[in-house]
């Protein structure tokens, strides 16, 4: 069995014991498989900003690599929730990269898990006056800050005071 149709089998098994019965589509790709699920009870699967999406892709990543050690990671979407947010996402850094040209001000994005601000870091890499600085620490959310490039250090936040 290959990797990916094992992590079906582990997703859809977890799923049945939680009562859910969906449909589950394996789009392959060789750098990261994903596991698309399809029901109509999807706000249940999602979560509150996707974390119960994280935590499915988390523990479905954990067995699959018990079996398999070197098996990629496998994405787990439901109702291309994912995508849509990538979409967003995106555009919200265009809007942001936007305006700290027009106008020199940096912009803090939202609080991202490290998937997200990957994404962020990675849509302005080709960007030869913007760039984007997470702050340090081990926060599972951080806020990226989008700045013209080579303007200062990044600012650490104190806890509570952003």
């Amino acid at each position: 069995m290959r990797p990916v149709e094992a992590a079906k089998k582990i997703l859809d098994t977890m799923l049945g014991h939680l009562g859910f019965h969906p449909e589950i589509e394996v789009h392959d790709s060789e750098d990261e498989p994903c596991l698309q699920i399809l029901t109509p009870r999807s706000e249940l699967l999602i979560g509150k900003d996707g974390e119960r999406l994280d935590d499915l892709q988390y523990l479905v990543n954990r067995v699959l690599r018990k079996h398999f050690p070197k098996a990629p990671r496998v994405r787990i979407d439901c109702e291309h929730y994912r995508a849509i947010q990538e979409d967003k996402l995106s555009a919200e850094v265009r809007a942001a990269a936007d305006s700290v040209r027009a106008t020199g001000k940096p912009y803090k994005m939202r609080p991202l898990n490290a998937y997200y601000r990957r994404l962020v870091h990675n849509a302005l890499v080709d960007e030869s006056d913007i760039e984007s600085v997470s702050p340090s620490g081990d926060d599972r959310l951080k806020r990226i800050l989008i700045r013209a490039r080579g303007k200062g250090e990044v600012e650490t936040p104190t806890p509570g005071h952003e």
